[in-house]
């Protein structure tokens, strides 16, 4: 979380427009905890994660739609514990990602 809010900090300080997406919450498996944190500034800098592999490139999408004005979005994503391998995770699981905009 640390390294977020650094950044959140610079990229404020720099007038750059920031979205910052939070883990709201889990179920069963699931690579970061409820409250972990990911930012997006809208020069497409990252900053912190929210989940691995492709949870975080739709994060990011979604991010972009909120600093060009779209509405704060409430993401949910899941893979059940047998179609989880196939796509490279080590199980299934379920998460919910806050996506807004920062407002310091």
């Amino acid at each position: 979380m640390k390294d977020v809010l650094d950044d959140l900090d610079a990229w404020a300080a720099r007038g750059h427009r920031v979205a910052i997406a939070t883990v709201v919450d889990v179920q069963r498996s699931a690579p970061r905890p409820p409250g972990a944190k990911m930012a997006v500034n809208d020069r497409g800098e990252v900053s912190g994660m929210v989940s691995g592999g492709c949870v975080e490139g739709a994060v990011v999408e979604v991010a972009e739609e909120v600093l060009s004005g779209g509405p704060p979005r409430l993401l949910h994503f899941g893979i059940a514990d047998s179609d989880a391998w196939d796509v490279g995770l080590p199980c299934g699981g379920e998460i919910d990602v806050f996506v807004e905009r920062y407002e310091p």
